[in-house]
């Protein structure tokens, strides 16, 4: 197999690692005090989910348009887009905070959803720009960006907050202020430096690149075709479980924390090691896919995801909550990268915008799902519960795992057959 090289190719990525970088910083910010603003908005604790919830329905929503978008005017104008929406969702969400309505609050949030629909086809981009053998690399390399937000956004929390006081504004509208200018700054260098297009260059590599599966010139597959192999429902099911665990307990973890009077700066602490554990590894775990495979990370990340949830409702000091919070974003770093290489692998150049878009959909759908349900849950029986439900749904990776692995065997061998 070739390895051909684009000379813009590190450009692209160095642009899309610095946009999302900014990008991820800022969602950290905002979610470090959302389900706290969104309990005192509305006046009620289980709505501490609804916004995160919104969130993900709006990029549920977007997700096939976007895709469908960048399929057909490029990369650099979707992803352009979705940033500059995240400005318009942040700038929503200040003057939410500011007249304290929390229906404006909701309204930033879906915003801010529409974004993501965009920004999370950032690491399927940077990927495109490379050869295969690069890919999960390149894909690690994206979602290792988050370091940067997962460092930056915490500590940024105090200093906005005073940013915002000095300005005459309530304290908690200073992290959504901050990200109006961190979304104008990632759009701005997504529209200047993808050029050329990564879409022109993914094209340009797939003519070259010599590969023995779907990524060779094939004619473009309806979704329905696409989502018929048992690798691409695993892939998406990892991506869309993983989130949906993290997001049960990351959600409702700034709540249950200031219940037992823990102060912002601690929230942000557990917050910025949950964020490490979701990001710092992420170049490590490309080179573990690329050793042990797609399929066996998984099962790392499904692992390491119960671990996470069996010591979440364990004790309410800092130690041990930080602790449960890394594991979580770890167990689902490893299920997105693992996921996200898979499914890369089995798509054409031509099918990834509306292949990614319809996966993004399963993902937000099922990471909504939990957002809703967690203050809910919560609310009713506390965090036992709420980590419980998480354990139920990490477990049944295992036995879709093994279908996937056994049904894939058995088509091949069919084929040989044949």
């Amino acid at each position: 197999m070739q390895t051909t090289h684009h000379p813009a190719a590190r450009r692209i990525t160095t642009a899309l690692f610095a946009a999302q970088s900014f990008n991820t910083a800022s969602f950290i910010m905002m979610f470090t005090v959302t389900p706290i603003l969104a309990a005192q908005l509305s006046g009620n604790d289980a709505a501490a989910g609804i916004p995160s919830t919104l969130t993900m329905l709006g990029r549920a929503l977007i997700a096939y348009s976007m895709g469908w978008l960048m399929d057909r005017a490029g990369r650099r104008l979707g992803l352009s887009v979705g940033y500059l929406l995240a400005a318009v969702g942040a700038a929503i969400g200040t003057y939410a905070v500011i007249q304290g309505s929390f229906t404006i609050f909701l309204a930033s949030a879906i915003f801010l959803g529409m974004s993501r629909g965009s920004s999370e086809q950032s690491r399927f981009v940077a990927a495109e720009v490379q050869p295969e053998s690069r890919r999960a690399k390149s894909i690690g390399l994206i979602v290792f960006a988050g370091t940067v937000g997962a460092i930056g956004g915490p500590l940024m929390v105090s200093p906005s907050e005073v940013l915002a006081t000095g300005l005459n504004l309530p304290g908690l509208a200073g992290p959504w202020l901050i990200s109006i200018g961190f979304g104008l700054l990632s759009m701005l260098v997504v529209f200047a430096w993808l050029r050329p297009d990564p879409l022109e260059i993914g094209r340009t590599l797939a003519s070259t690149d010599q590969t023995t599966d779907t990524q060779q010139n094939t004619v473009s597959r309806t979704i329905w075709q696409m989502f018929a192999s048992p690798y691409v429902i695993l892939a998406v099911a990892a991506m869309a479980v993983g989130q949906l665990v993290m997001t049960l307990l990351m959600v409702i973890t700034p709540l249950h924390m200031a219940n037992h009077d823990h102060s912002t700066q601690a929230i942000s602490g557990v917050i910025m090691a949950h964020a490490l554990g979701m990001f710092g590894l992420s170049s490590v775990t490309g080179w573990l896919i690329d050793r042990l495979g797609r399929v066996q990370m998984i099962v790392a990340g499904t692992l390491v995801l119960v671990i996470a949830v069996g010591i979440t409702p364990l004790s309410t000091s800092l130690p041990i909550l930080g602790l449960a919070l890394f594991l979580l974003g770890l167990g689902w770093n490893f299920c997105h990268v693992a996921g996200s290489s898979l499914l890369t692998d089995a798509l054409a150049s031509g099918e990834r915008g509306r292949a990614v878009g319809a996966s993004e959909i399963f993902i937000s759908l099922a990471s909504s799902a939990g957002s809703l349900s967690t203050g809910f849950v919560f609310a009713a029986s506390g965090i036992v519960a709420v980590s419980m439900v998480g354990l139920i749904l990490s477990l049944a990776l295992v036995p879709l795992t093994g279908w996937a692995i056994t049904t894939t065997r058995r088509v091949a061998l069919t084929a040989v057959g044949d």
